[in-house]
């Protein structure tokens, strides 16, 4: 999910141009002749271009998500803002842009929500067919385990560091963290991880491989990490290299 747009911003950023006591005067556009040489020069086009990216970009997420605002009407309250005749008062821009706000934080939860959703849905499918798959084992909790190598070395509990090669993907198939890629493993306190993750290694004896298949509950749950979406299904594949000991 993206970041809830701060619209606050552009409220700030258009009261503080409205706050300018200059009257700019619109020129022809063939008698417009741009220059950048002195710092004043540099300054003033830089807050402009400023202002004018921040507005595009915060436009364009909304365009996104469903909510198109009118262009002409953004850059003639730009306008009059500058020429110190705007239509509205500061106190009804600011809350004509407290509304609009409130709107698309809502907007951003319902499409998180759906997208939440959807993504549980394609999860569960997904935990359904994978459980059929001959050697793969379903535990208690829902962790879904199968055996690519089996060690013949100790397993660790959950008090151990334990040290691993994993590359971790989502049910698509994409890559979202891996050992390997950089090329060096990972040791970290076995309690200190998801819960999968934790129950998962404790079944590996030292010299194992295994693709663990974790349920959101036993991941990320609702929560929305990195690339990773919230709701998803979790799947590692594990080398357990060592145990460090508590």
């Amino acid at each position: 999910m993206k970041k809830v747009m701060r619209i606050s911003a552009l409220a700030a950023a258009v009261l503080l141009v409205a706050g300018c006591q200059d009257t700019a005067q619109e020129a022809p556009k063939a008698e417009i002749k741009t220059e950048l040489k002195t710092d004043e020069q540099k300054a003033a086009y830089a807050i402009g271009a400023s202002i004018g990216n921040f507005a595009s970009q915060t436009l364009k997420q909304q365009d996104e998500l469903g909510v198109a605002l009118d262009r002409d009407l953004v850059k003639t309250g730009l306008l009059d803002a500058l020429a110190g005749q705007e239509m509205m008062s500061e106190e009804e821009m600011g809350a004509a842009l407290r509304a609009h706000e409130q709107k698309m934080n809502t907007v951003v939860q319902e499409k998180a929500k759906e997208k939440r959703e959807a993504t549980l849905q394609s999860g569960a499918k997904y935990l359904e067919d994978n459980a059929k798959k001959e050697g793969v084992t379903v535990t208690d909790s829902g962790l879904q385990y199968e055996v690519v190598k089996q060690g013949d070395g100790a397993k660790p509990v959950a008090a151990d560091t334990v040290t691993v090669h994993y590359t971790g993907k989502l049910t698509d198939g994409t890559v979202f963290d891996s050992s390997k890629e950089r090329g060096q493993p990972a040791t970290f306190p076995l309690a200190n991880v998801i819960k999968g993750w934790t129950e998962g290694v404790a079944l590996m004896p030292v010299g194992s491989e295994y693709r663990l298949t974790i349920p959101a509950e036993l991941a990320y749950g609702d929560q929305e990490v990195g690339s990773i979406p919230a709701g998803s299904v979790l799947v590692f594949d594990v080398e357990l290299i060592s145990i460090e000991g508590k």
